[in-house]
């Protein structure tokens, strides 16, 4: 094929993906502005693609908590592995008291675990979840709002002083501040009081932080940094204090990814009606209610 053939050949194919290209363009969200104010405008949904929520530290793939869950469902039920998000040894540093709590957590995985029951995240948990999450902001100094797509979950962040909040609550009470282009966020008071675990025991709530049981406590402040890096991709960190479990401070980071997708959106994950058996089935046991088991969506109704 001689050069003209060539060049001829590419002008052909530039005609028939152009209007392609056109489309894909013209579906595309219009550019929001840089700035808000004078500050990086950080609206947007955004999500995590590490492995934190499985295990903040450095972890192999792994199977089910669960015994006979491989049996019954395969690798639906295995754990990824994951390179750990904590700066530093990758360790998180508990004092030797507090790893009790940590075991005990570690023998009742699942059934302690306030994500597998719908409870409340809390912070930093909500931002690295299998969920995304929504930031919206507003202009000058008005406060900031976070919509998490699990549970429903949501929390303003109130861009004035930090004070001690009156009472703990699941999400906690966060305070926002700018430091040059870096939004800073001080979350404190975090505790559900105490909660109901399966076969009706009341656990003393604690926030978990990922499923193999890490915590913090409503002594707790987490300091969270969020730095726009460009219009797609924030630098994500979260210093964690408290004197009463971890011999020091330590601190979390990844990188968070905005969903560019022309119909992104928030979808509603309502996960309470999937954990009520969970939590209340041993009510079923005093009852004539057969227990409802689980069965592939996509399995044939019985005849």
């Amino acid at each position: 094929m001689n050069k003209f053939s060539i060049l001829s050949a590419a002008a052909a194919a530039s005609l028939v993906v152009s209007p392609v290209v056109a489309q894909a363009q013209a579906a595309r969200p219009a550019a929001q502005p840089a700035q808000i104010d004078g500050k990086p405008n950080l609206n947007g949904i955004w999500f995590s693609a590490s492995r934190a929520n499985d295990n903040l530290e450095p972890h192999s793939a792994s199977g089910s908590p669960i015994p006979a869950a491989e049996r019954l469902i395969g690798t639906f039920a295995a754990t990824p592995a994951g390179l750990g998000v904590i700066d530093g040894d990758g360790k998180i540093p508990y004092k030797p008291e507090a790893l009790a709590k940590l075991q005990e957590h570690r023998q009742n995985l699942i059934s302690y675990d306030p994500e597998a029951a719908c409870y409340l995240p809390g912070i930093p948990r909500a931002s690295y979840m299998d969920y995304p999450f929504q930031i919206i902001q507003g202009g000058g100094g008005d406060d900031m709002l976070m919509v998490y797509e699990y549970a429903n979950a949501n929390r303003v962040i109130e861009m004035r002083d930090v004070e001690i909040p009156p009472i703990d609550t699941w999400m906690g009470t966060s305070f926002g501040e700018w430091e040059g282009n870096t939004l800073v966020v001080h979350t404190l008071a975090q505790s559900p009081g105490e909660y109901k675990a399966p076969r009706g025991v009341m656990f003393e709530g604690v926030t978990w932080l990922d499923r193999t049981g890490n915590y913090i406590a409503n002594t707790t402040t987490v300091h969270e940094r969020f730095t726009l890096v460009d219009p797609t991709h924030i630098q994500y960190t979260a210093r964690i204090e408290d004197e009463n479990l971890f011999t020091r401070p330590w601190t979390i980071s990844m990188t968070l990814y905005k969903n560019v997708e022309p119909n992104a959106q928030l979808l509603e994950f309502r996960c309470v009606p999937f954990s009520e058996l969970m939590l209340y089935g041993d009510l079923l046991e005093n009852t004539d209610q057969p227990a409802a088991t689980a069965t592939p969506s996509n399995a044939a109704a019985p005849e």
